[in-house]
């Protein structure tokens, strides 16, 4: 049986519009996907612009400096970190170290005390705090409660070399006058101490940080006399 003509144009036309149809559809799928890997490309790309502007985004303090005298205003840089720090400034730490522990004076005990505390351990303060407590005998705040004074001056600092190479052990040798209560003649004493230190990151503290800006942590004190005398040292061990 044959078709007639005009059914038969009509069904190759159906079967044209259905392919023209799976074909726009298929061509529409095709630039939906396109489209959707753009975006996600673009979205990609903008996450990776902002990350790399993050570091901008970041408030960084700073300290202005101005003269009392002059008037002259300028920025005063920031410690990054720990750094190489010239053998001058360390003898120059350990002598102001020395002579700010060893001195005793009523008046200035207090800030002594705390500025002494800034270049300790933990375990060192714990046991600074143990001497200085006024339940102990030996206190420097009742040994010398009838006005005595001790002044120090450092004689000598020696930087020694660790079997392992490290140069992070020190001798200082000072000399401290005792000076009594009462104008009676002044002793004085010679002393040598044995420190070993090490530097790390300073406080993020300013009341501790205005002391030990460059964060020099001594880890142990041991002050001996060098020849007998009747001083007595701040840090010595009771």
């Amino acid at each position: 049986m044959r078709a007639e003509p005009t059914v038969e144009a009509y069904l190759q036309e159906a079967v044209s519009w259905d392919l023209d149809r799976r074909r726009t559809m298929r061509a529409s799928a095709r630039r939906a996907w396109w489209v959707a890997a753009a975006a996600c490309g673009t979205a990609v790309l903008a996450v990776g612009a902002l990350w790399s502007l993050t570091p901008l985004k970041q408030v960084v303090p700073f300290v202005v400096r101005v003269d009392n005298t002059t008037g002259v205003v300028d920025v005063v840089p920031a410690l990054q970190g720990p750094a190489v720090v010239p053998e001058i400034v360390t003898r120059y730490l350990l002598s102001h170290y020395v002579t700010v522990c060893e001195r005793f004076n009523l008046a200035t005990a207090e800030s002594d005390y705390a500025e002494c505390g800034a270049f300790h351990t933990p375990a060192m303060n714990a046991a600074w705090a143990a001497k200085w407590a006024s339940g102990n005998p030996q206190s420097p705040l009742n040994r010398f409660k009838d006005g005595t004074e001790l002044s120090v001056s450092v004689r000598a600092v020696s930087f020694l070399d660790r079997a392992h190479g490290l140069s992070d052990l020190a001798q200082v040798r000072y000399a401290i006058t005792r000076s009594a209560g009462g104008g009676a003649t002044a002793e004085v004493s010679q002393w040598i101490a044995t420190i070993p230190y090490a530097y790390v990151a300073p406080s993020s503290d300013p009341s501790v940080r205005r002391w030990n800006p460059l964060g020099l942590r001594i880890l142990s004190f041991h002050p001996e006399r060098e020849a007998p005398s009747g001083a007595h040292s701040v840090g010595e061990s009771p």
